[in-house]
């Protein structure tokens, strides 16, 4: 049996993807695979996409690394630029390369992952949203491609973990590590299973929730200068785990 470590949503939040990496660590696990979004609202981006670079073997595109890397200005986004400046074009580049979804077998399972549903990394599914949205998940389209088919379906995007069993079938949001907006400590999923095989045998999925040093965070976004209209809001989502907007268009 293997353990995979599924990471998600970092948001340039380096106390919190510390702990996380730590903890997979200490708990020996060699593989990590990450949803995406490992730019956006915290202020490290740059050294975010270079620890995720070295120690994921997996990385999929989310929703801020795809704007950030197009370049895209959202009209109350102006802090874009200021990401943009930190990541440089190197940077950017491997954020705009990132693939859409990543298929794999796991002890029988056929598991899919990507940021945020079967449409694209910017169309959201949320843990209360209607059971034929969320079983329309596992569907195949052009975003997907046509050529696996999924029981165990993995995303992030939305910050809230949860496991749900649809009809024989899996859904599980592996939650944020930088800014969850369930409960303010960093989450993650392990995966257990026997990677790579299509025989069915044991699986498991084991939610973690760790707590991190919040303020740390906040003053380290402080020091780096990040633009006030982005500040404010990032400070009060990583104390209080609810989603303000402010500055942010519903742009989770």
């Amino acid at each position: 049996m293997e353990k995979i470590a599924i990471i998600s949503d970092i948001h340039g939040n380096l106390p919190a993807l510390e702990t996380v990496l730590k903890d997979i660590k200490d708990r020996d696990i060699k593989r990590i695979f990450c949803l995406g979004d490992l730019v956006g609202k915290g202020p490290d981006p740059a050294k975010a996409v270079d620890i995720c670079r070295e120690v994921c073997e997996v990385v999929i595109i989310g929703n801020h690394d795809d704007f950030m890397a197009s370049g895209q200005e959202l009209p109350a986004l102006p802090f874009i630029s200021w990401h943009r400046e930190q990541l440089g074009k190197e940077r950017l580049k491997y954020l705009k390369n990132l693939p859409p979804v990543f298929n794999f077998h796991i002890s029988g399972r056929k598991v899919r992952l990507y940021h945020a549903s079967q449409i694209s990394p910017h169309h959201r599914v949320f843990m209360d949203d209607p059971e034929e949205k969320q079983q329309a998940m596992f569907t195949n389209t052009a975003f997907t491609g046509d050529d696996f088919k999924p029981d165990t379906i993995g995303y992030g995007d939305i910050h809230q973990a949860f496991q749900k069993n649809l009809w024989g079938k899996v859904l599980f949001n592996a939650g944020s590590v930088g800014n969850p907006l369930d409960e303010p400590t960093a989450a993650y999923v392990i995966m257990e299973g026997n990677y790579g095989d299509a025989k069915p045998n044991y699986f498991s999925l084991q939610m973690i929730r760790l707590p991190y040093d919040i303020e740390l965070a906040i003053q380290q976004a402080r020091d780096a200068g990040m633009p006030e209209i982005e500040l404010k809001p990032y400070a009060n989502e990583l104390r209080t785990s609810e989603y303000r907007g402010s500055g942010h268009l519903n742009v989770k």
